[in-house]
């Protein structure tokens, strides 16, 4: 069975540690997952060896509290919102009257932070002492429970390591440490959180882009119904400057289009009769009639949300080290901070006051909050930025994966061209004019839904000619469509037709030899009698292609290649204007993976783009797997890695900036901690520091790599 919960406290992935450490040996607890933006654990479970109730109280036992989950979160209290924030504040508050009145007895605030006594401050009046208790009080109150816990467990974390820190400062006497201590570490846990509530809202900030209530057409007339009710193929009417309730696409009407909030696009985009449009998005100055395709709770919006939450369960190998790391880290500092303590006054004459001392500085610098908070803040907020600009990643994992990669392979149809043939050249045969056959062809195309008979009537419709639907159309499988019209038989469709009903004359086979030394594909018309034209058909390269991949390349990667199961003349005229390295074609779709795998041998990390079905199986053997969202299948969405919702090309360049961007950040987060903490810590060996020099380092460290993670939610100059 599986249960969902909300944790009220948890907000970073230390506490995920402590429930894995709670939960995952008790007998019948299956899987644990975590969804830290929204504090929601998952759990499988066996309920005849674990009921419910034990898994609670597991939770209790942690110091934090598991809810039952619901998507409308529960009103809070004023306590639950603001608690936190209280106490820091009053933690602040009392510390600072602390210095002023120590400041005011010792006739010098210099000395009040720079003071050293036998390894401390001086102990100080009734009155410091009683406004530095208040201080630590409320700044560690939030602590304890956790703290607690861990020492029950024999399992130190950050919890229990400042608690100590605190007691220690006590029976030194060195109350204004222990308060400055107490509040920094109060607000750094304060921060943290506000953080992870940043990213969280910044997703959830686009389900409130939804409307709530759709006006729904019924004939003559519409009413206004919540958005949650209007059913798939419902017309939905979207007046000037109203958002777009559902997906959908235009039936009537046509306006520019604000859609930034799915593809990033800023400039609005002109839609019209047959164009698919986004929830949420915002209608610009004309009224447009939407048919709906999708259901209220399966829009566009509602999947990045789903995907963001799901990708905090794929954690990036950066914060897999550091969770690992800091679960040695922490023991061994321990055990150091112990040996300072006891070796020099044992074995070299040292003052026990201040080698103890310096033993709480090092038990304070040992603390991993900085270390294990800095990546997924970093990740979430990578994730969070991506999902605006239209990039679904599904995981840290595969964000550090995106910048490593040196190779891409990219499927031809769909996602380096538009994927909807036009027509290139009409030849006409047997002395007839263009626009006899055309009045005849587009009849005969008119009723189909193929992309080549699209592409015919559209072009017949650019010439001027409107036809109506040919009766009694039908479609030949693999070959084309047949209809009766003007008392003869006619027909459109491959050149098998042409073999197949006799009419390969002369001068029918010397046009199709010339059409065949092009690009792309080539479709016969006629009569029973007689072939009436023929029609070169093409893919058109997407118009931000080439400039996307020339714009990739000088980011460094070093080979580009196509793989396609069309043709070597398509194919190869597609990889010169988009300039790739090299073009494989008439691939089959295991002949791809197959080439995935060859390319990954020679040059590393690949990454495969592909919208198809035929791609999946090449990206499951990619490194990365990239899919073009807004023209690919549900399949080829859940099977990729990375999903471009809209923008084709274009997001290329911004997921490998994003990627790279995020790796240097994590990197710069982990040396910053690291170093603060080791200057802090050679001093200490040397006797040289003070609890103040290991609090700024340590809870200023936490800071420094909090905000500095969070500058992923900003979008660079230039970025798209």
């Amino acid at each position: 069975m599986t249960v969902e919960y909300r944790i009220e406290g948890l907000d970073c992935a230390e506490e995920v540690a402590v429930l894995r450490r709670e939960l995952e040996p008790k007998s019948g607890i299956e899987s644990l997952q975590f969804d830290i933006l929204q504090a929601k654990m998952t759990v499988a479970y066996d309920a005849d060896r674990i009921k419910t109730g034990q898994i609670e109280s597991a939770v209790a036992a942690t110091g934090m509290r598991a809810v039952g989950w619901s998507e409308a979160k529960p009103p809070a209290t004023f306590w639950q919102q603001h608690g936190r924030s209280v106490l820091v504040s009053a933690s602040g508050v009392a510390m600072l009257a602390a210095m002023v009145a120590q400041g005011i007895e010792t006739g010098s605030f210099v000395e009040t932070f720079f003071a050293h006594e036998h390894g401390g401050h001086s102990h100080g009046s009734f009155i410091v002492v009683a406004l530095s208790v208040i201080s630590i009080i409320t700044g560690s109150l939030f602590v304890w429970p956790k703290a607690a816990h861990a020492l029950r467990r024999l399992q130190p974390d950050m919890n229990l390591l400042v608690t100590i820190s605190l007691m220690g400062a006590g029976y030194l006497g060195e109350w204004l440490e222990g308060a400055s201590l107490a509040f920094l570490f109060g607000l750094a846990a304060m921060l943290e959180s506000w953080s992870m509530a940043r990213a969280r809202n910044a997703v959830m900030a686009l389900m409130g882009t939804t409307p709530g209530e759709a006006a729904v057409v019924h004939g003559d007339h519409e009413h206004r119904v919540p958005v949650e009710r209007v059913g798939v193929d419902s017309v939905v009417r979207v007046r000037p400057g109203e958002r777009i309730p559902c997906d959908g696409e235009i039936v009537s009407g046509a306006s520019d289009v604000n859609q930034a909030m799915i593809t990033g696009e800023p400039v609005p985009v002109y839609k019209a009769k047959g164009d698919p449009v986004w929830a949420g998005t915002v209608n610009g100055d004309g009224l447009i009639d939407v048919r709906t395709t999708r259901p209220a709770g399966d829009t566009a919006i509602s999947r990045i949300v789903r995907m963001v939450e799901r990708a905090q369960h794929h954690r990036a190998p950066a914060e897999q080290f550091v969770e690992r790391f800091a679960r040695i880290y922490t023991p061994v500092m321990l055990v150091l901070a112990l040996l300072v303590a006891v070796v020099p006054p044992l074995f070299f004459g040292g003052d026990w006051g201040s080698w103890f001392y310096q033993c709480m500085v090092i038990l304070l610098i040992s603390c991993p909050c900085a270390l294990v908070i800095s990546t997924p803040v970093t990740v979430v907020a990578a994730l969070t930025a991506a999902a605006r600009r239209g990039i679904l990643i599904k995981g840290g994992a595969y964000l550090e994966e995106a910048a490593r990669i040196k190779t891409i392979a990219f499927d031809k149809t769909g996602v380096l061209t538009l994927g909807q043939p036009v027509v290139r050249e009409l030849i006409p045969l047997g002395g007839r004019s263009e626009q006899e056959i055309l009045e005849r062809l587009a009849a005969l195309e008119k009723g189909s839904h193929h992309p080549v008979a699209r592409a015919v009537v559209r072009y017949a419709e650019q010439a001027g000619v409107l036809a109506q639907a040919a009766p009694g159309l039908q479609t030949l499988h693999g070959k084309g469509a047949e209809a009766d019209m003007a008392g003869e038989r006619f027909w459109a469709g491959s050149l098998r037709m042409v073999e197949d009903k006799g009419l390969a004359s002369a001068e029918v086979r010397a046009k199709i030899a010339e059409l065949a030394s092009e690009d792309g594909m080539t479709m016969a018309f006629g009569t029973e009698r007689e072939t009436w034209a023929l029609v070169g058909l093409s893919d058109p390269v997407r118009p931000e292609a080439p400039a996307a991949l020339a714009e990739t390349r000088r980011m460094g990667i070093q080979h580009m290649a196509i793989l396609t199961g069309d043709h070597e003349a398509a194919a190869q005229a597609v990889g010169r204007q988009v300039g790739v390295d090299q073009v494989y074609a008439g691939l089959l779709p295991e002949d791809k993976a197959t080439t995935i795998s060859t390319l990954a041998d020679k040059y590393g990390h690949v990454a495969m783009v592909g919208d198809g079905v035929n791609d999946a199986q090449a990206m499951t053997r990619a490194s990365l797997g990239i899919a073009l969202g807004q023209t690919g299948a549900d399949a080829v969405m859940e099977t990729a890695d990375v999903v471009f919702l809209a923008g084709g090309m274009n997001k290329l360049p911004s997921l490998i900036h994003i990627a790279r961007r995020t790796v240097a950040i994590i990197r710069e987060n982990i040396v910053l901690a690291l170093a603060l903490k080791a200057a802090v810590l050679v001093m200490a060996l040397f006797g040289e520091t003070t609890l103040w020099m290991a609090i700024l380092a340590d809870m200023g460290a936490t800071m420094l790599v909090i905000f500095n993670g969070l500058r992923m939610l900003q979008t660079p100059r230039g970025m798209r």
